[in-house]
């Protein structure tokens, strides 16, 4: 089902600027807003704005600042970058100690996703050896030609190895 709820797109700045000065020369809010393709209200709030601020610039949101700089995000990417092993609470705490800001994995791991990387989770097994390799890969070919009959049994005795 299509979301019908109306998406609110900003101006840019030099559109409003566009906006503004049409409105300064004297022509109407309506024939501007024909003019631009957007709504009569828009135009209003905008001269409405102009008029009380004396600025067409848009005003900052609100929300929660950001716990990081364009810097700390190139050097969050940059670490993940040198070192691929890395998780990201370890990145977390490299940029700490460097940017002397505390930064949390949850940041990292957002700043690493934006920059077209992802977090790496630690591993929960041991990674396997080049031996562990040959023994499985040894065991795979002598074990290819197996019959159901076969691994039915191979499966009882792992089954009352394992318990």
């Amino acid at each position: 089902m299509a979301n019908n709820q109306s998406v609110r797109r900003h101006l840019d700045a030099f559109t409003r600027g566009r906006i503004i000065g049409k409105l300064e020369e004297g022509r109407s809010v309506t024939s501007v807003a024909a003019e631009f393709g957007i709504a009569h209200s828009i135009v209003s709030r905008h001269w409405r704005q102009f008029q009380t601020r004396g600025t067409a610039i848009r005003g900052f949101s609100s929300g929660r600042p950001r716990g990081t700089t364009p810097a700390d995000d190139w050097y969050i990417v940059l670490q993940a970058r040198i070192n691929r092993r890395q998780t990201a609470g370890e990145i977390a705490r490299h940029t700490t100690q460097a940017t002397g800001r505390q930064i949390s994995r949850l940041t990292v791991a957002r700043r690493l996703h934006g920059g077209g990387l992802f977090a790496r989770r630690p591993v929960r097994c041991v990674p396997l050896t080049p031996a562990h390799r040959r023994r499985r890969s040894l065991w795979c070919r002598e074990h290819r030609n197996w019959r159901d009959k076969e691994w039915s049994e191979y499966s009882l005795v792992v089954q009352t190895f394992t318990s």
